[in-house]
């Protein structure tokens, strides 16, 4: 930090001394398996949910573990900060997605491996890493002063990765315990190395399961293909029908309410040096497609998608089976924006579908609850305006320079919620890097940016217990 007085210099030879210890944490909460989307992982979840627990009581904080909310939701508080300070929420998952195939990995996804600065394993910034250098910066507050300057909430819940459909009413239930000025999420990602940014849209989500069924069983290819409607080629069908050779998703109606980005941001985002070619070598592939019209960043962030994450149906294994399959199915989401209702897209899918599948086969379309887009209010005056005002002094002490503001491609279905139930303003400031293979093999963490986060919300925390807010808390 820049700050230079006496308590700066306490709190850097704290993170100093304590920093392996910090480390080993984190070791700690990433050896756990808390996959969210598997019933077999249902005893690490509990098992990370009083690991995360007990390790805000070892802040400083007092810590409950919530049952009977799906998976456990941890709530940490500390309320000693001097009258009037205002209380900030702190917010995470202690859950993780799947590894994947073990083969992808360099080293196994739940032993902590470091290498090159980095540490790799599955939840290393999504978001283990990110959720617990919150409750380092908070314990080294506690250390060094005694207190803190801000009212502190700390709630991490582990369904995250699978939608968070129970925390919405955890939250409207201890509405009046979780009042608070601010919200404060770090699950998203920095511009680029030493380039902090805040997040100030997400999209929302809504999934899908598209399942066509057609012969009762499998039938010999030889003898039935060519007279009968085979499954997987239907489906087929009905997925190429979704966009056009332009990459304009096509269904009607689901364009309509597609709200643009308000036109500073867009100015503000096409003068970063925003590279195709660095995208491309990131993403590995060797060219970029998409929706004409737009910039591939824009087509990452303020455009809707729909997108195939699986195929199942038929024979896929070693060698050839010729038959016409009884089904197949698939597996889709579709990223939204402003304005978008996830429930009316929901409807749009489904009468797409219905009516472009062909005759001869049964088709049906399950979906998701979803969760609509957010966009941040950060005009003068507003409490976003506040936030974003104390980002900025908090980068500029550790980064030298004030955050870029970014859309967000991903979602976080929670951010509606809060913004909903409590009336706070949420900001949106990660530390992880593009690139770090959050929903892929071999995930990992810069270890430099678990320092530099730390010591970024420390100083958050302070700046907003000494600026005046533009509302009552």
């Amino acid at each position: 930090m820049t700050d230079r007085s006496p308590i700066a210099d306490e709190l850097e030879t704290y993170y100093d001394r304590h920093r392996e210890r910090f480390l080993e944490e984190l070791f700690e909460f990433l050896r756990i398996s808390s996959i969210s989307t598997r019933d077999e992982h249902r005893g690490d979840i509990d098992r990370a949910a009083d690991w995360f627990a007990e390790t805000l009581r070892a802040a400083g904080l007092t810590a409950e573990v919530h049952s009977g909310w799906g998976h456990p939701v941890v709530l940490g508080e500390w309320h000693g900060a001097p009258s009037g300070a205002p209380t900030v929420l702190v917010y995470g998952h202690y859950d993780v997605q799947p590894p994947g195939p073990a083969v992808l990995w360099q080293s196994p996804p739940f032993e902590p491996t470091v290498r090159d600065g980095r540490v790799y394993a599955r939840g290393a910034t999504d978001d283990k890493g990110q959720l617990l250098l919150h409750v380092k910066a908070l314990e080294s507050l506690l250390a060094t002063r005694g207190e803190l300057p801000v009212n502190v909430l700390v709630l991490a819940e582990g369904e995250e990765e699978i939608g968070s459909p129970n925390l919405a009413s955890f939250v409207e239930r201890h509405a009046d315990r979780l009042r608070c000025s601010a919200v404060v999420i770090s699950d998203s990602a920095m511009f680029a190395p030493g380039v902090p940014a805040v997040v100030v849209t997400l999209r929302g989500t809504v999934g899908f399961e598209i399942e066509v069924s057609g012969p009762a069983v499998e039938l010999h290819s030889g003898e039935y293909g060519g007279a009968v409607v085979n499954p997987a080629t239907a489906l087929a069908r009905i997925l190429a029908s979704v966009h056009d050779a332009d990459g304009r998703i096509v269904i009607p109606g689901f364009l309509d309410r597609c709200r643009e980005w308000p036109e500073d941001l867009r100015r503000e985002i096409a003068d970063l040096p925003l590279s195709d070619e660095e995208f491309r070598a990131e993403a590995q592939v060797s060219e970029l497609s998409g929706e004409a019209g737009y910039t591939t960043f824009e087509r990452r962030s303020m455009r809707p998608t729909f997108e195939v994450h699986g195929i199942l149906g038929g024979y896929t294994d070693a060698g050839m089976k010729a038959i016409v399959p009884a089904s197949a199915l698939a597996k889709v989401s579709c990223r939204l924006v402003p304005e978008q209702d996830p429930a009316e897209i929901a409807r749009l899918v489904r009468a797409h579908v219905e009516r472009v599948a062909p005759s001869g086969i049964q088709v049906e379309v399950r979906s998701s609850t979803g969760s609509p887009a957010w966009q941040a209010d950060t005009g003068p005056g507003s409490p976003g305006h506040w936030l974003q005002q104390a980002a900025s002094e908090a980068t500029m002490a550790t980064f030298g320079r004030p955050p870029v503001r970014l859309g967000g491609g991903g979602s976080i279905p929670v951010v509606s919620d809060f913004e909903r139930v409590l009336g706070a303003p949420v900001l949106l400031l990660g530390f992880g890097l593009p690139g770090e293979n959050a929903h892929g093999p071999n995930e990992f963490f810069l270890l430099e940016n678990f320092d530099l986060g730390l010591r970024t919300v420390t100083k958050l925390w302070q700046v907003l217990g000494d600026e005046p807010r533009p509302h009552p808390g």
